[in-house]
């Protein structure tokens, strides 16, 4: 198993660089200059290039990766061209109420996806397979943006039950474990849940279903064993698939929830890369997508773990 965690651990590796450097070179190869957005139009020329030497922005491309490289490798992102504020000390806050928002959707979608796609698993044909399948292919089908507007629409001003901005009260982003947040965090939750719950219900569907068609099952009910045995078996055959689905969709919740905090501005990296992506703030722009990236390298690297744990034929494969 040690052996196995530092050989994945060493493949991630040139991954994490090669990420780093479409990162960099992604906002590069974007259209217009960046220091247009902190400098007035009729600034000095003067005033100009010495600010693009105080970013380094005007050194050769490559000279201007590997001094990012170095500093990102210590943790140091630099300065906002935007606000002058530290990227971490905005980064940071971004990165804990995005994760707190994914994992509230993850923990909704896959409970939901779960429990739809075993019950459509096991009866198949039926009434009950019929609706959990057409929730999940509507979950995957509906703009998750567009349901955000219409769940706004319906219980923020129809219904006005829930709140449709921030994260708190005000548009505040700084969050406590009390009732006055936690509403703020209901509608873009269930409203980021709706496609892993729709992919996580078409994945436990086929693989409960794949599973009850296997001799073993048939098996084990010949000797006698009851549904509740059964079923415990079944969970076991199908947790590693399904937790490398749920693995991919987390790190899709963490990395593609932009939009939909955009809609109910979520302070979280969504919104915070969508601003920066206007204001042309290279520094931001950057150290989000690299942030995101790495988590999704990571999670990968963790649900292989967890698989091999749990599977111990992927590890002598």
């Amino acid at each position: 198993m040690l052996f196995y965690l530092i050989r994945r651990f060493i493949y991630a590796i040139p991954i994490a660089l090669s990420v780093g450097l479409v990162c960099f070179m992604l906002v590069h190869i974007a259209p217009g200059d960046p220091i247009n957005a902190i400098v007035p139009a009729d600034a000095p020329l003067e005033l100009v290039e010495q600010i693009r030497r105080d970013y380094g922005l005007d050194q050769p491309l490559p000279i201007q990766f590997g001094i990012w490289l170095a500093k990102v490798s210590v943790g140091d992102f630099g300065s906002s061209l935007a606000t002058g504020r530290t990227v971490w000390s905005d980064l940071s806050v971004a990165i804990g109420n995005t994760l707190r928002l994914a994992l509230t959707a993850a923990l909704i979608g896959f409970v939901l996806g779960s429990i739809l796609g075993a019950l459509a698993g096991s009866f198949q044909g039926t009434f009950i397979d019929k609706i959990a399948v057409s929730l999940a292919v509507a979950g995957v089908s509906v703009p998750h943006y567009w349901l955000g507007m219409v769940l706004v629409v319906i219980f923020s001003v129809q219904l006005p039950w829930l709140p449709a901005m921030g994260a708190g009260p005000g548009g505040s982003a700084d969050w406590s474990w009390d009732w006055e947040h936690i509403q703020h965090l209901i509608l873009p939750a269930v409203t980021l849940s709706v496609i892993p719950m729709g992919i996580v219900t078409r994945t436990v569907r086929g693989i409960v279903a794949e599973i009850l068609n296997q001799d073993f099952i048939q098996t084990l009910r010949g000797k006698g064993l009851t549904g509740r045995g059964v079923f415990w078996h079944v969970v076991k055959n199908a947790a590693p698939n399904t937790i490398a689905v749920m693995g991919l969709q987390l790190g899709y919740l963490m990395g593609g929830s932009i939009l939909v905090e955009t809609v109910f501005s979520w302070p979280g990296t969504g919104l915070l890369l969508n601003n920066a992506i206007f204001q042309r703030d290279l520094p931001v722009l950057q150290a989000t997508i690299l942030v995101l990236a790495m988590f999704f390298v990571a999670l990968n690297l963790l649900v292989d773990l967890v698989q091999t744990a749990l599977d111990p034929r992927i590890k002598r494969g």
